[in-house]
């Protein structure tokens, strides 16, 4: 099962989700997902669990929880299809129906 783990303390790297994730059972991949031009954490990451059970109790467990004096929020992720055959995820549910990104207001600086 593949979590999205969002509020994620921004020194944290893809060993320290990893284990902080193996408290609850396996882990396939952990990563944390970095800013493509500074190379820095963009506060949030995918953690990639075999045993459904597992990520079950890992997102009851973490999803709130206090660390670094940041809230996690962990929510299992759900496939999202792009234009051009690539693909990715995003976290279920996560933004309100009828909504979406091109509905926006274009931003004013």
């Amino acid at each position: 099962m593949k979590l999205f783990v969002a509020a994620l303390p921004y020194d944290f790297d893809d060993v320290d989700l990893k284990e902080m994730f193996e408290l609850y059972g396996e882990v396939n991949s952990a990563k944390v997902v970095l800013d493509k031009e500074t190379g820095k954490s963009r506060g949030f990451g995918f953690v990639d669990m075999p045993i459904e059970a597992d990520a079950k109790l890992a997102i009851e467990t973490l999803d709130g929880a206090g660390i670094k004096g940041k809230k996690l929020s962990v929510k299992e992720a759900e496939e999202q299809s792009r234009g051009g055959g690539g693909g990715g995820f995003r976290p279920r549910d996560s933004r309100p129906p009828g909504r979406d990104r091109d509905s926006r207001p274009p931003r004013r600086y």
